[in-house]
């Protein structure tokens, strides 16, 4: 075997593990879904109060991601200033507690297939608000892609059974919220140097999205739990579900840290096929051939999308290798001028 064997040995390790970490966040993220629907779902276990729901994950996290920052240490919390924080982290915050509220809302009204087929609206509005943020630059064959992709979706929505206004509604603001965040992320967090692994992010920003829930809450649900007084808690549901939030929110950073964003992407699609059978199989949720048609061409999309951006982003590291040897090859001339000039010196004196 040798050399060979032992760096086929280290191949298939990698593999390995980058499948584990595929499986593992899918796993996840499919039980989050699933599990969120059956508690906010009148015909599963009937709780439809997605605000509380949202603010016992945000409790559930911030206190965790406490624990874990103060008082193990497993990670360190990020340097910032009250400044950064106001401008930076509380904007996302709202984002993100928009986005939860809005996309735990429309499980209420919606099956999960059509929600994952409208989740695939999430490049356009990404790329969309980029443009009108500037920070993605405008391009006729980008904006095509985008409008295949509405297409796709359109022709999903006109084929669902169970369409319901109020619930597309809700989703599409959930996804418009969540491309916002996405983008501010990268202006209001990442060109100031300042990085998030799930832990931290958690730390910061759910402390916010507990706050600005709490004032919808207070209007909308309080109310209604009030005067419900058959129900109780229930410490099991409740936590196992918080809990698998959290899993997965580290999951997330798991497999793009260990593998890339462009491995999420595709095991996105893998993911969002599995919750449709799921979907049709085990909730009997009604998938018709027209949805599937309209889906195929939405994810045929996404998928051109996302092949767009890895080869954007292979020219432009092989463009930055190119310009390596270059400057090397600059500043070695340089040095040889100065080495010659420091002779002239010498040979003049």
């Amino acid at each position: 075997m040798g050399k060979g064997g032992a760096l086929s040995e280290g191949v298939l390790k990698k593999v390995i593990l980058s499948y584990t970490y595929v499986a593992i966040w899918i796993f996840l993220s499919f039980t989050v879904i699933v599990y969120n629907k059956y508690i906010l779902d009148r015909k599963m276990y009937n709780w439809p109060y997605p605000i509380s729901l949202t603010m016992i994950h945000m409790t559930f996290c911030s206190s965790l991601a406490y624990v874990l920052v103060n008082v193990l240490k497993v990670v360190e919390p990020v340097q910032m200033t009250r400044d950064v924080y106001l401008k930076s982290v509380v904007p996302i915050g709202l984002l993100y507690s928009l986005s939860l509220w809005l996309s735990n809302s429309a499980y209420i009204y919606l099956s999960v297939s059509f929600i994952q087929m409208l989740k695939a609206l999430m490049p356009v509005a990404v790329y969309s608000i980029g443009v009108l943020l500037k920070k993605e630059s405008f391009k006729g064959q980008t904006m095509s892609n985008m409008l295949s992709i509405s297409f796709g979706v359109a022709i999903a929505a006109y084929g669902e059974a169970q369409f319901n206004t109020w619930g597309v509604t809700l989703q599409l603001g959930a996804v418009c919220f969540e491309a916002t965040r996405l983008v501010l992320i990268q202006i209001l967090l990442t060109s100031k140097g300042i990085t998030f692994n799930p832990i931290t992010s958690l730390y910061y920003v759910a402390p916010c999205c507990l706050a600005f829930l709490s004032i919808p809450w207070m209007v909308v649900e309080f109310p209604k739990l009030r005067d419900t007084s058959s129900f109780h808690l229930d410490y099991m549901i409740f936590g196992t579900n918080s809990l698998c939030a959290f899993a997965l929110n580290l999951a997330v950073f798991l497999l793009v840290g260990k593998t890339s964003a462009l491995t999420m992407n595709v095991a996105g699609v893998v993911k969002d096929w599995l919750l449709i059978a799921f979907s049709w199989s085990v909730i009997k949720d009604t998938v018709t051939p027209i949805n599937l048609f309209g889906y195929v061409i939405a994810f045929m999309g996404v998928g051109y999308y996302n092949h767009a951006k890895l080869q954007a982003l292979k020219a432009k590291e092989a463009e930055k290798k190119a310009s390596q040897p270059d400057d090397e090859s600059g500043k070695l001339l340089e040095d040889r001028e100065s080495e010659k000039s420091m002779r002239k010196i010498e040979s003049d004196n």
